[in-house]
């Protein structure tokens, strides 16, 4: 991953709608965007649940998807197989990283073929400890999104990274709802993950618009991760809240300003603040003035530009008297005195 800048994901999920074209052509848009890296999923609905009608199984959680049993969701969503290898061949020609989100061990073997460089491990798998143990086994990049986890859960998931000797543990704050509201974000988090759990810290992004990566960028998160999609159009389960390439693009610049704005703790005087200088204030003869005269508050005056005297030498030299005969507008200077 980019360690200098924030790694900005852009995640493909189930906006493809059914066409490997267009799956393609989402690859290549996130190029455009500005994108670090493009994210699918591997699963298929059978390696993900069961097809079973009992009540279970049907969604009824005030979601977008309310009404649907999950496996006709992740039959509608998944991203074939097939897919996988194409679309990891046009990233590498292009140059964007693309990895994946793998649900069982049989999608990690698959990406383990396509030299995935990254893992990453959905919110609702933060539970399955055997999988993110396989997944941390393969020594790559391991990224944790913790929508539905609690302090325990977390700890669970870095134990089983570390235990296979995986170290390199990013977990990012995610709020698990879709479109997820501002005032569930909770972006202190961040700081608090890094701070806490000794690892990196990042946000996967459920809300609209581009306005928490960017707080969570000035926050310290290493990693951005938001949906992605072609073009709205598509449709499909995840585009009402998913960005388009100009709304991605967007988000991208404005990531990117964010990280020169934050820059570092900087009280040096560098030439630009030493130029920009010379409009601060200081002393300034504002009468003229005959040689003998005492300096007072009406002859010399804290004014801009800064070419005089620092101003807080302004009261030890009121009553000292000018040295020679001194024109109104000249810089006050130690040797009028």
């Amino acid at each position: 991953m980019n360690l200098n800048n924030c790694f900005i994901i852009a995640e493909l999920s189930a906006n493809h709608g059914g066409k490997l074209e267009t799956a393609l052509e989402t690859v290549r848009a996130a190029k455009r965007t500005g994108a670090d890296a493009i994210k699918i999923q591997t699963y298929t609905a059978d390696t993900i649940t069961i097809d079973s009608k009992k009540q279970y199984f049907k969604i009824n959680q005030d979601t977008h998807w309310d009404g649907l049993f999950l496996y006709e969701l992740y039959k509608k969503a998944f991203l074939p197989w097939e897919w996988h290898k194409p679309i990891f061949d046009l990233a590498k020609e292009i140059g964007i990283v693309c990895f994946s989100s793998p649900f069982d061990n049989s999608a990690v073997d698959l990406l383990e073929e396509l030299n995935t460089p990254i893992y990453k491990i959905a919110s609702f798998e933060i539970t399955d400890i055997p999988l993110i143990t396989y997944v941390a086994s393969k020594g790559k990049p391991m990224i944790i999104s913790t929508g539905v986890a609690d302090i325990d859960d977390i700890e669970l998931a870095i134990e089983a990274c570390k235990s296979v000797g995986n170290n390199d543990i990013t977990i990012l704050k995610c709020t698990s709802a879709y479109p997820a509201e501002p005032e569930d974000a909770n972006l202190l988090t961040i700081p608090d993950i890094k701070e806490r759990f000794g690892v990196k810290a990042g946000l996967s992004d459920h809300t609209l618009g581009i306005e928490c990566p960017v707080v969570a960028t000035a926050l310290g998160a290493t990693v951005i991760e938001k949906h992605f999609i072609l073009d709205k159009s598509i449709g499909g389960p995840d585009a009402h809240f998913s960005l388009d390439e100009k709304e991605f693009t967007k988000m991208v610049l404005a990531v990117r300003n964010t990280e020169k704005m934050m820059g570092k703790a900087d009280y040096e005087m560098n030439e630009k603040k030493k130029k920009s200088r010379q409009f601060s204030r200081s002393l300034f003869v504002v009468k003229d003035v005959k040689k003998g005269d005492k300096i007072t508050k009406e002859n010399v005056r804290s004014i801009r530009p800064g070419f005089g005297m620092h101003p807080k030498y302004f009261q030890s030299i009121i009553g000292e008297k000018f040295n020679k005969d001194t024109e109104r507008g000249t810089p006050m200077s130690k040797n009028l005195l």
